[in-house]
């Protein structure tokens, strides 16, 4: 494994390694779903890169970039281990030298959701993904479906700048009680830890209903807003139940049978932050071709 921190060293290095490539982007301190997504990789390509780079410029003015959790070495140990061919560990100066002035912005469905609650996100996401597929150069790219958002407005990206890349979205991987993995899930102290699988339970609650035929969109809100808010150490940012390829709310009313999704038949999507202490959670439940994304729970020895 070579772990390379220019744009030159990284492209001359990659192309003298023939093969088909699988990239697994990542802000670092990797846990078990992101080790899940470089499995992936390497089971679909002949070789795999993984990017460790905390991005700024998807930071708000009040986020935790400073803070946010850091471990390279860790990480290094983690994708040796797992034989990664090659890492790309720029700084910001490299991914934003002086005088940077060219950003990507995806429209209509950045506007809701993590979008409304952190303007700008989406604009910084969207860059830095579209600069790491141009930097280098793979054929698929690999992510978790836990930033449920974030994976609607790459490929939205993908497809409307017909980048030459198959986008992969994975199930996102849970501990034994439910809580989503994330690596700001190291915030949590004990007793906020304890009350952070809410989330998940608001979804389960939600997901009950609708497999027994409810479609009304504000029923599904309040039910798992109401669970959420049972849960005095929990604050929501929002709930939504919301058409899962355009991201607009579902209607208060009930429409397909059972049988279908939304009324568009593109897939409901179950999702919401909450700030549980210190660190703002989110989580989603997919419903797509019949059946619940939910993601996998890992054990851990």
């Amino acid at each position: 494994m070579q772990t390379l921190n220019t744009i030159e060293e990284f492209r001359k290095t990659k192309a003298a390694l023939p093969g088909s490539w699988g990239l697994v982007p990542t802000m670092g301190y990797l846990h078990t779903g992101h080790l899940s997504l470089v499995k992936r990789a390497k089971a679909e390509n002949d070789l795999v890169a993984v990017s460790i780079f905390v991005n700024p410029t998807q930071f708000g003015p009040n986020e935790d970039l400073a803070a946010y959790p850091r471990d390279l070495d860790q990480d290094l140990r983690l994708l040796e281990s797992l034989e990664v061919d090659l890492v790309f560990n720029p700084t910001p100066e490299v991914m934003y030298p002086p005088n940077y002035q060219t950003y990507v912005t995806v429209e209509h469905v950045t506007k809701v959701l993590e979008g409304a609650s952190r303007p700008g996100h989406f604009r910084g996401v969207a860059t830095v993904v579209a600069k790491l597929f141009n930097i280098v150069g793979a054929e698929r790219a690999y992510f978790g479906q836990k930033d449920a958002q974030q994976t609607v407005v790459i490929r939205r990206m993908v497809k409307d700048l017909n980048m030459p890349i198959d986008i992969i979205i994975c199930p996102t991987l849970r501990e034994a009680d439910g809580l989503a993995m994330s690596s700001r899930n190291t915030y949590l102290d004990a007793e906020h830890r304890r009350a952070a699988p809410v989330l998940y339970r608001a979804l389960n609650a939600a997901k009950e209903v609708f497999d027994r035929g409810e479609r009304d969109g504000d029923h599904l809100r309040s039910i798992m807003r109401g669970v959420i808010e049972s849960e005095p150490l929990a604050k929501l940012d929002y709930v939504s139940a919301a058409n899962a390829t355009t991201l607009q709310e579902l209607d208060p009313h009930p429409a397909p049978p059972p049988s279908q999704t939304a009324a568009t038949g593109e897939g409901v999507l179950l999702s919401m932050a909450v700030r549980v202490g210190k660190p703002r959670l989110i989580d989603n439940f997919l419903y797509e071709n019949g059946q619940w994304l939910t993601g996998e729970v890992a054990y851990h020895r």
